[in-house]
């Protein structure tokens, strides 16, 4: 099992999925806008499939392979998103990020926040050595807040996913800790 904690930004707190979030997940869920640049995200998002996800969710951390966050705002103590370390591989020391935000607060550099909390987390809490993720191409915003963050783009899957009809071609990102290492000694100087 992994214990998690509430990690804090200048704006936002990430805190434990609790099974009190399927509602506000299933409505930012079902936001066409939310599932266009997710890579596995369907639309419309089914009818109780927030309640199988976080009951999903819980048993993965329960068998050490994810950890998820919600994300809520801390002015307004609302629910804005979700961040996920998933996949997580102990034999590699490795876990894959996924993460989106509601279409509301989008542009205003939350995630940054977020990604930035959840890979000290990952290196420092979960002992990870890699963390990776992947966007499709034509969200490159979300590849921004990678790069952002001290990810480096480590290639290009063509074709990799078949959204709505359309094959997606998709980046695959990854840091490693001794690179976060080296960034975070940077920002201290």
């Amino acid at each position: 099992m992994i214990n998690q904690s509430t990690l804090e930004t200048p704006r936002l707190r990430l805190r434990p999925l609790e099974l009190s979030d399927t509602s506000a997940i299933q409505k930012a869920a079902s936001a066409r806008e939310i599932a266009d640049t997710m890579i596995s995200l369907q639309h419309p998002y089914p009818a109780g499939e927030a309640d199988r996800y976080v009951a999903r969710l819980a048993a993965e951390r329960e068998a050490g392979h994810s950890v998820a966050f919600a994300i809520d705002q801390q002015m307004e103590d609302t629910f804005c998103g979700l961040v996920e370390i998933r996949k997580i591989n102990r034999e590699h020391s490795q876990g894959e990020l996924s993460f989106w935000l509601t279409a509301e607060t989008w542009g205003q550099g939350y995630m940054i926040e977020v990604v930035q909390a959840v890979v000290r987390y990952g290196f420092e809490t979960l002992g990870l050595n890699r963390l990776y993720a992947y966007h499709m191409l034509r969200n490159p915003a979300s590849g921004r807040v990678l790069e952002k963050n001290g990810f480096r783009q480590e290639g290009l899957l063509r074709q990799r996913v078949k959204k709505w009809g359309q094959f997606e071609d998709v980046a695959l990102w990854a840091i490693l800790k001794q690179d976060w290492v080296t960034l975070t000694r940077r920002k201290d100087l």
